[in-house]
């Protein structure tokens, strides 16, 4: 089960750089300074991060077998999924009157970013649950 968590999480991250780069690409980062974004530089950037680093502590749970780890991966993940709730209310707020780079989301892309994101926090989750240090 901690294959295929890794797997999920890849699939997330793929998604997310996919809407990360739609984000940057229409101007996400100019937008800051007339705060027409929704969206904060920190948000933005602490997310991924954070996914990034869960990770990682979650390929060492796998290499090293450590329940320690696998924990540690969770709580890191955790935050990063508070922060990516934030963004997609943040999203929604926007409507139809969405203004800002985040305008440009396709709806399939977030949602599937989404959805990914819940099964790897469920699979992380389950696999640190019934996990046991070697």
């Amino acid at each position: 089960m901690g294959l295929a968590t890794a797997v999920t999480w890849l699939f997330t991250a793929l998604v997310g750089i996919y809407l990360l780069y739609l984000w940057l690409s229409g101007g996400g980062l100019r937008q800051q300074a007339t705060k027409v974004t929704r969206f904060p530089v920190t948000l933005i950037f602490s997310h991924p991060a954070l996914a990034v680093t869960g990770l990682g502590c979650w390929v060492a749970f796998l290499l090293t077998g450590s329940k320690v780890l696998a924990w540690v991966s969770f709580g890191v993940l955790a935050s990063a999924a508070l922060l990516g709730f934030t963004m997609f209310t943040r999203w929604l707020g926007g409507g139809r009157h969405a203004r800002g780079a985040e305008r440009r989301f396709p709806v399939l892309a977030v949602l599937l970013h989404g959805l990914a994101g819940v099964a790897t926090f469920v699979l992380v989750l389950l696999t640190a649950s019934v996990a046991r240090s070697l």
